[in-house]
């Protein structure tokens, strides 16, 4: 089964007003999702992102956005370099393909050799 995890690319202090307790309080904080297996770890392409306030602890959504911090936003993205995407093999995949080769081989082994024992 796959975990999935949000890594923290960056987070960044605004100076914009709250829409909701007009507070100068605000944190972006962009994310790129991860998903962790038993085989593979993959760095997948997608970004998120959140304004939270600090003050009243309310998550600002893009409806609730003003033009600044519409500006804003913009500005912060542009700064925001993503891992690139990619996948990791874990041990557990590098003993398995090991095990798996070393089937064949003794297979082709014994079929060559003139058959399996009886």
């Amino acid at each position: 089964m796959m975990k999935e995890k949000l890594i923290v690319l960056k987070e960044a202090d605004l100076t914009n007003n709250c829409p909701e307790c007009f507070a100068q309080d605000l944190r972006l904080t962009f994310y790129q999702k991860e998903s962790y297996g038993k085989l593979f770890h993959r760095t997948t392409r997608n970004l998120s992102h959140e304004i939270q306030c600090r003050k009243c602890g309310s998550v600002i959504y893009p409806v609730q956005w003003t033009q600044d911090i519409d500006r804003t936003f913009e500005y912060y993205q542009k700064l925001v370099s993503p891992n690139r995407s990619s996948i990791r093999f874990t041990t557990l995949f590098y003993v398995l393909m090991l095990l798996l080769i070393v089937l064949v081989g003794a297979g082709t082994y014994m079929f060559i050799q003139g058959g399996f024992p009886e």
